[in-house]
């Protein structure tokens, strides 16, 4: 897990988010959305409110925001998944197109499960501070998601998947100022369709938030359907992107 230091410089979320407001304009420079529906779901002991500004700003893109709707995530992989798969199934139908989702850390493995199970109704996948690959257990939030979630160990066939290769383009915005997560968990396999981005001085609390992340996610969503191309490290914030 990321030593203490790490994990006491997660306060500075609430500067990634007042930057984020300060520059709204040029965010607002980003690649614009087509319409399709894009679902965002939250991080461990996170709600929908933490989600409110990312969905906000793809809105303003001209996407199809939505809301994962579950209330406060405590976890529950096994039993979360079969009501998410649900979800993604009615939004897929009732939209009639594929949809992107977005994962905040723990949402985001979520999302890459989704992809995994339902490759005909997802579009993309883009994940923020997401612990899928590796050893995941390399977290400070270890013990408190045990505690809360009260799942017994995850089947290792599981863990095996979601940090394989997945049937649609995929995302990984990380950064290795991480205090919750070991940053190396948030790297996906080599493939065609996969890539990571580095956020530098983002945070694990507030790369949902940060403008550099919400750039970097809005250029990948805009991709057309059925194409990938690696993100491109130019634009306003290129400096805050790692190589």
């Amino acid at each position: 897990p990321p030593n203490l230091v790490l994990t006491l410089t997660e306060g500075r979320a609430w500067a990634e988010l007042a930057t984020s407001l300060a520059a709204r304009p040029i965010l607002m420079c980003a690649p614009r959305g087509d319409g399709h529906p894009v679902l965002a779901l939250p991080g461990f002991l996170a709600s929908d409110r933490s989600t409110a500004p990312l969905r906000q700003y793809l809105t303003d893109l001209g996407y199809d925001a939505r809301p994962w709707g579950q209330g406060q995530n405590l976890g529950r992989f096994y039993k979360m998944r079969d009501v998410l798969s649900e979800k993604l199934e009615t939004l897929h139908r009732q939209s009639g197109q594929k949809v992107s989702l977005v994962g905040w850390s723990l949402g985001g493995v979520f999302a890459r499960y989704l992809a995994l199970t339902h490759p005909n109704a997802v579009r993309s996948v883009v994940t923020l501070g997401s612990p899928f690959a590796a050893d995941i257990q390399a977290t400070n939030a270890r013990k408190l998601y045990e505690a809360m979630s009260r799942e017994g160990p995850p089947n290792p066939d599981d863990l095996i998947a979601l940090a394989g290769d997945l049937p649609v383009p995929n995302s990984s915005i990380y950064t290795k100022l991480d205090g919750i997560v070991n940053w190396r968990t948030c790297i996906p396999k080599v493939a065609p369709n996969a890539e990571a981005i580095e956020v530098r001085l983002a945070s694990h609390v507030g790369i949902g938030v940060n403008p550099a992340a919400l750039w970097a996610m809005a250029d990948r969503l805009a991709q057309p359907e059925g194409t990938f191309k690696p993100f491109s490290r130019k634009g306003p914030f290129a400096l805050a992107y790692g190589r």
